[in-house]
């Protein structure tokens, strides 16, 4: 029985080479893409309003049942209102005025003709 000979070990050939610095370059240009939105965040006041409501969350003497809609409700009181929104909620107040001032309105014309018409017993005598 002769002794086998052995080869040297194994060393990184020029394929597995060449696949390794593919891999090396998929992984930085996914890490410079989470650096790019990173400070697409940090620019935006995104990472800030999530670290206030995240740090309130975490102060809250009494933890809500959901921590999901609280928050929900403080990102939503966070965010600047929708101009639409304000517009809507002024009409809501005009209309309401108006509402009201027609409700009274047609109270004071009851009135009024509640004077000119003969009552309800008398109509039913004629």
């Amino acid at each position: 029985m002769g002794s086998a000979v052995q080869s040297p070990p194994a060393t990184v050939s020029g394929a597995s080479y060449a696949a390794a610095a593919v891999t090396m370059a998929h992984y930085k240009a996914a890490d410079s893409k989470r650096e790019q939105f990173r400070r697409y965040l940090e620019k935006s006041g995104v990472l800030d309003t999530l670290t206030k409501v995240l740090v309130a969350l975490y102060e809250e003497p009494e933890k809500p049942n959901s921590a999901l809609d609280f928050l929900k409700h403080h990102l939503g009181a966070a965010t600047p209102e929708n101009p639409e929104i304000e517009l809507l909620r002024l009409e809501l107040a005009e209309m309401k005025e108006k509402y009201e001032a027609i409700i009274e309105e047609n109270k004071k014309l009851k009135a009024k003709l509640a004077q000119y018409e003969p009552p309800q017993e008398e109509k039913r005598a004629e």
